[in-house]
């Protein structure tokens, strides 16, 4: 086994910073050794820089704690204390593209949160179980970049992770149009009730950007590496309408889908049960043993009891039915900040430290 990395948090301080910490207490393959926020928080230990904002279920991790808070744009520093980073950072789109292309130019890899880089053509979106084969075009990247070992990869969004995973092992029968709503938890903006007292008792039927990023995603991630880019894939055809709902974690998702060739609900099933990955094959330390859970009873998954699946990484679907104007209809559910945010970076990462990037 490679002997563990140096790691990074930038962007520490908020929600998935906050969430990327807890992770890597104790983790196999990375240690906490920086964390990184803006100047505003820089110089003052991360358990002050926290105080009255620490928004997790569990204690701030002791060698977390007693970390100096560096400033997020002193790559020099950073890069004397790191060997990586996950970047979750709170900036203007184009403040991170540039910010962590520094990084990555710096000679740091960068496994991130943010969404600023997310449609560079070199620069793989990953969901581990699903287009691990993505990770080649970083070759690719570093010849543009300039860089020896420096890169950048990035996680998807959050709403997507339960129907883009439910829908790829059935893309084999033309999956050709799907319409999805997502019901999307307050923790995906960054909040909890505390903080956000007008989602008690309320729904929100606009989240800005997320309609685009949830149909258009899931074509670059069933898309191919093709002359040193991702070509986007050019089918199904998806809309989607994505609704902020008043649960503290977990995005639910209905889907309808419409495929060339109709396979039984039986077959549906099979695929779901048998579907794994290379997070499974290898045994990462965040891998679910199970990707996708299917419940036979008519009122699961639900966001309370089934979000922390498999620590929080397990896709979980029910309801599988046939529809009037559909073939089928389902109900999909992934934690947002775990499989869809934090979570998914770290089993990236995890991925990425066992196929040898970031040697």
């Amino acid at each position: 086994m490679r002997e563990k990395l140096r790691a990074g948090v930038v962007g520490a301080t908020g929600m998935v910073g906050q969430r990327f910490v807890t992770l890597l207490a104790g983790h196999p393959y990375f240690t906490l050794t920086a964390v990184a926020a803006s100047a505003r928080s820089a110089g003052r230990p991360y358990e002050e820089a926290v105080a009255g904002r620490w928004k997790m279920s569990v204690p701030i991790p002791q060698e977390a704690a007693r970390l100096t808070v560096r400033d997020a744009a002193d790559i020099e520093t950073m890069r004397r204390e790191v060997d990586m980073i996950f970047c979750a950072v709170d900036m203007k789109k184009d403040e991170i593209l540039a910010l962590e292309e520094a990084y990555a130019r710096a000679e740091i890899p960068v496994v991130s949160n943010n969404s600023a880089n997310r449609w560079v053509s070199d620069v793989p979106m990953v969901i581990p179980e699903i287009n691990a084969a993505h990770l080649d075009v970083i070759v690719s990247q570093r010849q543009r970049l300039g860089t020896r070992r420096g890169f950048i990869a990035v996680k998807p969004n959050c709403s997507i992770q339960a129907y883009v995973a439910a829908l790829t092992p059935l893309l084999k029968y033309g999956v050709r149009e799907v319409v999805a709503t997502t019901y999307q938890a307050i923790s995906g903006a960054g909040k909890t009730f505390a903080d956000w007292p007008e989602m008690t008792d309320n729904v929100i039927p606009y989240i800005s950007g997320e309609e685009e990023k949830s149909e258009k995603e899931p074509l670059k991630i069933w898309g191919s590496v093709q002359g040193g880019v991702i070509v986007p894939a050019q089918r199904p055809l998806i809309t989607t309408q994505c609704i902020r709902v008043p649960v503290t974690d977990g995005h639910v998702c209905a889907v309808f889908v419409n495929f060339d060739k109709k396979p039984p609900k039986e077959e549906i099933l099979a695929e779901w049960k048998n579907f794994k990955g290379l997070p499974q094959l290898l045994g990462l330390p965040h891998a679910p043993e199970r990707f996708i859970t299917y419940f036979e009873e008519n009122d699961r998954p639900q966001a309370r009891i089934d979000r922390d699946i498999y620590g929080g990484m397990g896709v979980t679907l029910g309801r599988l039915r046939e529809d009037t104007f559909f073939d089928y209809k389902f109900v999909g559910l992934a934690h947002n900040t775990l499989r869809g945010a934090a979570g998914g970076a770290v089993l990236t990462a995890e991925l990425l430290y066992r196929q040898g990037y970031l040697d």
